[in-house]
């Protein structure tokens, strides 16, 4: 562990103000209670999940149905004052159905643009691996470019703008497989497991007492943040100190994954560019105005499990990708100060 890392002292670099580092993280500590009082036994995937919104990326979410991943994203606009929209993927959808439309006005005699669900501030995009690539693909422009093209003409998104597309990792029946292009939009692969026993009898108890519906209710949510907060948090994170050991650290840790035994297909440099990322996101809410190696440890497993393959010999034997990259970030010397 390197509990007491601190930047080199040769950086010339100016990092962000310890007030805005104060204001960032203490109003995201808010909003990850109010979510974690609504979605019990998540902790760690609403930490994940925040991270990646003040990293400005995309996340992929995995898990069997019923462990609250609509409730995450309603709770989660809801404390921060950002609208969302919800896409049910399906083997018929159009990508017309995603991005939107043009439709003709009878009225006024001419066409008009109707928007789809992605301009929006929170996209969820369910079951994304049942429609097929054509529109899979839909979502690559507006993950990438942060805006969709209808009849020709290019449509900004809100922003903040985050899609957190899921993922049933158990049934494969009528399901397209995500190319590498769409995965690779992601920054983050996040799983999202079974509560634990206490915190299961807790999100029973809260379903069931005093409520005619089999699900949570989110009115009771207030807002504790707004929309200027996230922007500003995802601007002073791009200005949290990194050091030259620690990136060279983040880029040996990529590279390693490229030759390591039992992985076929190792990470790309976008996921040397995510890993900083996240880790500059988690640092700055942690109240540091520095990346730590333990920083970098931490959001490498889920900036990388979506990015890698590996070999057959190793599935077999029923070693997850987990295991193996656990390994492969053990085998890499962590700097020291």
């Amino acid at each position: 562990m390197n509990e007491e890392w601190t930047p080199a002292p040769s950086q010339n670099l100016q990092g962000p103000s310890e007030a805005d580092i104060l204001e960032c993280a203490e109003s995201f500590e808010e909003i990850s209670r109010n979510v974690n009082a609504i979605l019990v036994g998540q902790e760690n995937v609403v930490a994940q999940v925040l991270c990646c919104l003040v990293a400005n990326g995309h996340v992929l979410l995995e898990g069997v149905p019923g462990l609250g991943k609509t409730l995450l994203v309603r709770a989660l606009a809801t404390s921060i004052e950002c609208s969302t929209t919800r896409i049910q993927f399906t083997p018929d959808l159009m990508p017309s159905d995603v991005t939107g439309h043009a439709q003709y006005n009878m009225k006024e005699e001419r066409f008009v643009i109707r928007k789809g669900p992605v301009f929006t501030n929170l996209l969820l995009a369910d079951e994304i691996n049942r429609a097929p690539a054509k529109t899979q693909s839909a979502l690559l422009e507006v993950m990438q470019e942060r805006q969709a093209t209808i009849e020709g003409e290019s449509f900004l998104v809100n922003r903040p703008y985050m899609v957190l597309a899921t993922k049933n990792p158990i049934e494969f029946e009528g399901t397209y497989p995500l190319p590498e292009a769409q995965l690779d939009r992601f920054m983050l692969n996040v799983f999202i497991d079974f509560p634990d026993f206490e915190d299961e009898v807790t999100l029973v108890d809260q379903v069931t007492t005093g409520r005619p519906t089999d699900s949570l209710d989110t009115s009771a949510i207030q807002s504790v943040a707004t929309s200027e907060i996230v922007e500003k948090a995802q601007r002073i994170a791009s200005e949290v100190l990194i050091d030259e050991a620690v990136l060279r650290y983040v880029v040996s840790i990529v590279r390693t994954s490229r030759e390591y035994e039992g992985i076929t297909n190792g990470a790309s440099p976008r996921a040397a560019i995510a890993i900083v990322r996240v880790a500059r996101a988690l640092a700055l809410l942690s109240g540091r105005g520095f990346v730590t190696p333990d920083d970098v440890r931490e959001v490498a497993i889920p900036a990388m499990r979506h990015r890698i393959a590996l070999s057959p010999e190793y599935q077999i034997e029923g070693m997850s990708k987990d295991q193996i990259l656990t390994s492969a970030i053990q085998s890499v010397e962590a700097p020291r100060t």
